[in-house]
């Protein structure tokens, strides 16, 4: 089971944490992070936190300057958010694991100001490019459900994002599937619900 790892740091006299995944070699990844997004081999993810009112213009270089201080090598896929890290939310079922931060304070449809909900899904079997796509497609539908099942009027924020970290399956096909209706999207489905409802509730 893949966990992050909570670490801390300080910017510009500012205590800030960040989450880390260090998959090592044999992973690939499907996202939509700043840095490293799209589907590709990645062996670390990151999820830090920044600053309200972020100022820099430059957040892959950032996130990049992160993963060096944590010696994270390779490729990775870095996502940020403002929210709180130290409140992130964790779920597993049948051997998926979601985790969850959120910023919901400023909240609404995609028109709408921003906040952050950034979802890490980590499953032990390997998937097809299209079951990559297929699962971020159901990471997000059980992030809505959650929210709406918490009693938001919301999808979720402007600036979410979303990686899915499976096994790289070779020279095999890998899982066809990740819908949630499908095995590993259901268990997928399931722990994002989980682990979204129980960050959103938190903050409502």
């Amino acid at each position: 089971m893949q966990r992050g790892e909570l670490l801390a740091r300080h910017e510009d006299g500012a205590g800030l944490h960040h989450l880390v995944w260090r998959l090592g070699p044999g992973w690939r990844v499907c996202s939509s992070a700043v840095l490293g997004g799209g589907i590709g081999a990645r062996a670390w993810i990151l999820n830090a936190q920044v600053p309200g009112g972020y100022p820099r213009l430059d957040p892959d270089r950032h996130l990049a300057e992160i993963a060096a201080a944590e010696a994270l090598d390779g490729q990775g896929a870095g996502l940020m958010t403002a929210a709180d890290v130290t409140a992130y939310a964790v779920a597993d079922d049948g051997g998926v694991t979601a985790t969850v931060t959120s910023g919901l304070g400023v909240r609404g449809w995609a028109a709408l100001p921003p906040g952050t909900v950034n979802i890490v899904v980590v499953l032990p079997v390997a998937l097809s490019d299209a079951a990559l796509v297929n699962a971020v497609a159901t990471a997000t539908e059980a992030k809505v459900q959650a929210l709406l099942d918490a009693g938001l009027d919301c999808s979720g924020t402007p600036t979410d994002a979303v990686c899915v970290a499976a096994p790289d399956p070779g020279a095999q096909p890998g899982e066809p599937f990740a819908g949630p209706r499908s095995r590993w999207g259901a268990r997928l489905a399931r722990s994002v619900h989980r682990a979204v409802l129980e960050s959103a509730l938190r903050q409502s």
